[in-house]
């Protein structure tokens, strides 16, 4: 198309109004034609403009991140315990040397002075992701009248079912479930000695067998605090626990093919600010008693039958000192014992008791935590694992305080008013009061 632009202005000169015309046909040529600079001109820019950004570096990828380092399972191993040192020799109301109780202190007594209750020292851990380890031997243990002896306690492996580890199978020698008391652990109990009435059931409170135990995850982690903050909890042995164990207790051998079977519920729960928990259960099998006639008692079994029924059932109520707190159990079963009457026959007959205990727990106390607590305790039946199981009747009523003075370092004083069967033969009924003093060390 030929341009105008040349005869533009004598256009407008001789025709003013060529202007509307011109437009639309001006702009149509503009908009043809291409804008092309001379080679010579350029762009003009301002001597002040910054400087165009350079071009971005080529994209360079992140360095592969080195493959994780497993942390090997010695690693994972933790080492604690605790040592529990006593005197029982200070000043009482009615002191009475023939009071003794093999199975719980072994200081009382006469010819006794300053003992060592308990030395324990804990290894555990995770050896896998699926599989934990627990090892506790104790090396203050009495065999015949050697003292500090060491002696197998827990020895066994949790095996996980489950990612989240609510589901697990316990092998080895453990815990039996059974009861609140014979669970908590004697590092953080109260009273200086579990009571009689259900630490009758199992000696030692463990024996060899499997235990399946499942608690959901944030109840495991209740469990954990109801220790981790000084309340006394009994630890994590699940809110359901079944099993399947020896039945002649720890460190013995089995001597009977018949298997005990246990079954425990138990549910920690907040009412109000209160922490609190129920629980209940029970086991059924058959014990093997150890006879031992005498000229002047010829202990006997009944007809010669010696897998003598042992089973029991119980009932545990704890409302953890928050500051008050309260604790019972009680339990009734049957099981191996000489009678009330046929003081030198042994049968499988009934038993009963339990015990109820009251605290307070105070804290900043001159810069300390006092718990002090009273606890009564009865019984009326038989220890099995005693040689001819012998029957008991235990009154006791105990009266402490327990300092906690550093988290490594525990002082407890007690006053204990007794009166129970002795635990030699020919088991007569004892009474008197003991005034005792107990330091334990935690690491």
């Amino acid at each position: 198309m030929p341009t105008i632009a040349p005869y533009r202005s004598v256009l407008l000169a001789l025709m003013p109004g060529a202007t509307l015309l011109l437009s639309p046909l001006a702009q149509a040529q503009q908009a043809e034609a291409p804008v092309t600079p001379a080679a010579s001109e350029s762009p003009a820019v301002p001597a002040d403009s910054p400087p165009p950004p350079p071009a971005p570096a080529p994209a360079v990828p992140p360095p592969a991140e080195p493959a994780k380092k497993e942390t090997p399972w010695y690693e994972k191993i933790r080492i604690r315990g605790y040592t529990q040192f006593r005197y029982n020799r200070l000043p009482s109301f009615r002191v009475n040397d023939d009071l003794i109780n093999d199975q719980g202190d072994r200081f009382l007594g006469k010819n006794n002075g300053f003992g060592i209750r308990r030395a324990r020292l804990v290894i555990s851990g995770d050896v896998h992701d699926r599989v934990s380890i627990y090892l506790q031997p104790d090396f203050a243990s009495v065999i015949s009248d050697q003292y500090n002896v060491a002696i197998m306690r827990d020895w066994y492996a949790d095996i996980f079912l489950d990612s989240r580890k609510e589901f697990r199978l316990r092998v080895g020698q453990s815990k039996v479930p059974y009861g609140f008391e014979n669970l908590q652990s004697s590092q953080n109990r109260l009273a200086f000695d579990r009571n009689d009435a259900l630490n009758s059931a199992v000696k030692d409170e463990r024996d060899l067998g499997v235990f399946f135990y499942w608690a959901p995850a944030e109840i495991r982690q209740r469990f954990k605090h109801l220790v981790d903050s000084g309340l006394k909890g009994s630890g994590d042995y699940g809110v359901v626990g079944l099993g399947a164990y020896n039945g002649q207790t720890a460190n013995r051998a089995e001597r009977n093919d018949n298997l005990h079977a246990v079954g425990r519920v138990t549910w920690p729960f907040l009412f109000g600010k209160q922490f609190v928990e129920v629980g209940a259960g029970g086991y059924y099998g058959r014990f093997n008693v150890s006879a031992s006639p005498t000229a002047e008692n010829p202990y006997a079994l009944q007809g010669g039958e010696n897998n003598l029924v042992d089973a029991r059932a119980n009932l545990s109520l704890v409302i953890y000192p928050q500051p008050i707190g309260f604790s019972a159990e009680y339990n009734v079963g049957q099981g191996p014992s000489l009678g009330e009457d046929a003081t030198t026959v042994i049968a499988s007959r009934r038993l009963r008791g339990g015990y109820a205990q009251v605290m307070y727990k105070v804290d900043d106390v001159l810069g300390v935590s006092l718990i002090p607590y009273v606890r009564g305790t009865i019984y009326e039946g038989g220890k099995k694992f005693e040689t001819n199981a012998p029957r008991y009747d235990v009154r006791e009523l105990e009266m402490g305080v327990e300092w906690q003075i550093l988290k490594a370092l525990e002082v407890t004083g007690a006053y204990l008013i007794s009166d129970r069967t002795s635990s030699r033969a020919p088991y007569l009924q004892q009474r008197g009061d003991v005034t005792r003093i107990q330091l334990q060390v935690n690491y």
